[in-house]
């Protein structure tokens, strides 16, 4: 398996090359965020140990730009830093893992172990479907340029169709993925709800994209929706 390993603190690089060139990996080093980043884009890897600390551009930053170019290699952050914020910002950025430093090299093994079994996985840190967009880690959403102020539900709903865009939803999966298992079902809550979110990112903008699928349930275009008929 080949392994991209960024680092710019040469001793570290050295360690890290020669370990896990002795647990059977090829391994590249790039010591800087750009230079990783046509690394990554020019060359397939099973997995990027990425340092947070590096020169120029961080490693946040790096592993966003590789998400926003559709690299989905598996990503490990190294930082020296274990502060919860840091580690929130890393992992809402694209990142798959973290290790703080100083850890054992059988914990780094272990874990880019668990990342390569699960391989490169599509999983946009933005969720879109044509010009509507949902920023999971913020909560935000919007259209085009324009940003919608959505209620908790109504936020929970439209995550959950755009995790599924072109799918059928029926009101028992949308219960199940946005109420808790205490609340007492009444009948019509999805519509009701789905009514106030068609309202905001449809209606709005003379479009359809959250459509009604008769005795089923409910579907979110993967085109973020059609223009409405002119009446």
């Amino acid at each position: 398996m080949r392994v991209l390993v960024v680092e710019d603190e040469p001793k570290m690089a050295g360690l890290l090359r020669r370990g896990l060139a002795e647990e059977g990996y090829a391994v590249d080093v790039a010591r800087d965020g750009l230079t990783a980043l046509d690394a990554a884009s020019g060359r397939e890897y099973d997995a990027i140990v990425l340092d947070v600390m590096l020169p120029g551009m961080t490693g946040f930053d790096a592993c966003a730009r590789l998400r926003s170019l559709q690299v989905w290699t598996p990503v490990l952050l190294l930082t020296a830093r274990d502060g919860i914020t840091d580690r929130i910002r890393g992992l809402d950025g694209g990142a798959d893992d973290y290790l703080t430093k100083p850890f054992h090299i059988g914990e780094l093994f272990a874990r880019l172990r668990a990342l390569t079994r699960r391989g490169p996985i599509e999983r946009p840190t933005i969720l879109t479907a044509g010009d509507l967009r949902v920023d999971p880690a913020s909560r935000r959403c919007w259209r085009g340029d324009t940003e919608i102020s959505l209620t908790t539900k109504e936020y929970a709903l439209l995550e959950a169709l755009m995790r599924r865009p072109g799918m059928v939803l029926t009101r028992e999966i949308l219960l199940d993925h946005c109420w808790d298992y205490a609340f007492e079902s009444r009948s019509n809550v999805i519509d009701v709800h789905i009514r106030a979110l068609r309202d905001k990112i449809d209606r709005r903008f003379d479009v359809t994209a959250l459509e009604t699928v008769r005795g089923t349930g409910y579907r979110l275009r993967a085109d973020g929706g059609r223009l409405q008929p002119e009446h």
